[in-house]
């Protein structure tokens, strides 16, 4: 049955060499630059649409899940409806007529504070949106800064964390530290597309493009229109990003700046204080060009060691080599989320807990592990392990539970003693010897419990 499902999908999505609509009827917008834009490929929409891209689209969307968008229709469902409707869509896409769903509001919490707002597109839109994506980031990421390091292939958060690092060893040990204010949200769309049309011919595409940055966003039952901002959520938003700041990063580089950026998180490395300001003026009338705003309270021209970039800072160890570490902020945030999981409400078993943790912390110590600084991992560790052990005191709750089970775990009665008189003090009580003895780091380590430092 999943076979045949398979096979209706893959004829769905196949347009079988047939003359699209659009071109049928003349109803493909197209423009009058010339051929230095997308390869001057005024028929980008057919490659859009085209089998190949859209089977690959379509696994990346179910590979990514994701909630459901205003249609309520899950990822789940997406391949069904697109064997019964994909025609019709093809269809409107090439006549440059589709019509994308508002978005779904979803403010996340952040650990520093504050609410950042998601736009959640609907499934279809997601899949359209990572078609268009396959399509436009061949074209555009190889004309991108080498110092860009955010939403590409093969690039990653580390690789911008290194080159910082270099850049402070080599004696850049001044930082024009810049941070936007809610850049995504105040995504200029006029501004966006003169510059997308600068590389894209098909008008169809621009089109549609514009379509998704004025859909509404719908909240609390109104769908609220947009007249600025990329919302967080959509395959598409990333790219459309770095092809705004694209312009900031060509102009540093004509200036023989060195910087590292990811995304909206930008840091400038000088020899001198002055010339950091220079360079932070520089930032601002380049953002401004964009109409996007500096963010004041949150930048800051200092010295490298004391700003944080990506959640990391560097410290200077012994020869001066400069290294990377966990940023003070960023160890607070974790260490917040840790105590929110391991709190002694709820009466949740340690199991649940132990899964919890491995879940947040297998992916925290992943993108960390560029930090080198073991000692404060270790401690990380012991402080982890004795939160655990008051989770485990509260759930015994009584000095006489706690006897026994202490004694169960080869505990000397004259130590488990001393320990269950005291097993109301859960902290205090978690860092008694008798605790060590019956709950050890191997215990930890068979509920799943990730070690931070490394073995």
């Amino acid at each position: 049955m999943r076979q045949k499902t398979v096979e209706q999908m893959e004829l769905a999505l196949d347009n079988r060499g047939e003359t699209p609509t659009s071109q049928r009827s003349g109803e493909a917008p197209t423009t009058s630059r010339g051929d230095d834009r997308s390869g001057g490929d005024h028929r980008l929409m057919e490659r859009v649409v085209e089998r190949v891209n859209a089977l690959a689209a379509l696994k990346r969307v179910k590979q990514n899940k994701g909630g459901p968008g205003v249609d309520g229709m899950t990822v789940q469902e997406l391949s069904p409806y697109l064997v019964t409707h994909w025609e019709g869509i093809r269809e409107q896409l090439l006549a440059g007529t589709y019509q994308p769903q508002p978005v779904r509001r979803h403010d996340l919490k952040k650990t520093g504070g504050g609410m950042r707002q998601l736009g959640i597109p609907t499934v279809l839109d997601r899949f359209i949106q990572q078609c268009l994506l396959q399509v436009l980031q061949p074209q555009f990421d190889p004309t991108f800064s080498e110092h860009s390091f955010g939403f590409r292939p093969g690039r990653s958060a580390h690789h911008a964390v290194r080159a910082a690092q270099g850049y402070i060893q080599s004696g850049l040990r001044w930082v024009a530290d810049v941070d936007l204010a809610k850049f995504f949200d105040r995504v200029n769309h006029d501004v966006l597309m003169e510059r997308l049309s600068r590389r894209i011919a098909d008008g169809r595409v621009l089109g549609l493009i514009r379509r998704y940055l004025v859909a509404g966003v719908l909240a609390d039952g109104v769908v609220v229109e947009r007249h600025e901002g990329t919302p967080q959520g959509g395959p598409l938003s990333p790219l459309l990003a770095n092809v705004l700041l694209d312009e900031v990063d060509k102009a540093l580089e004509k200036r023989g700046l060195a910087f590292a950026r990811y995304a909206d998180d930008l840091n400038v490395y000088t020899g001198s204080k002055r010339a950091a300001d220079d360079a932070m003026a520089t930032l601002k009338r380049l953002f401004a060009r964009l109409r996007l705003e500096v963010n004041d309270a949150k930048s800051a021209v200092a010295r490298a060691w004391t700003r944080k970039f990506l959640g990391y800072s560097f410290w200077v160890a012994k020869g001066r080599v400069i290294r990377p570490r966990v940023a003070p902020a960023a160890l607070a945030e974790m260490k917040a989320r840790v105590r929110l999981i391991t709190s002694r409400t709820g009466g949740r078993s340690m199991t649940t807990v132990a899964a919890e943790l491995r879940s947040y912390l297998t992916g925290w110590k992943l993108y960390f592990q560029l930090a080198e600084t073991p000692n404060v991992f270790h401690e990380l560790d012991k402080w982890l392990h004795r939160r655990l052990r008051a989770v485990q005191l509260k759930q015994w709750k009584r000095g006489t539970t706690v006897y026994p089970e202490l004694r169960a775990r080869d505990v000397p009665a004259c130590v488990a003693r001393a320990a269950a008189a005291h097993a109301r003090r859960w902290w205090a009580t978690a860092a008694h010897g008798a605790l060590h003895t019956a709950l050890p780091t191997s215990y930890f380590d068979r509920l799943g419990v990730p070690r931070l430092a490394a073995r």
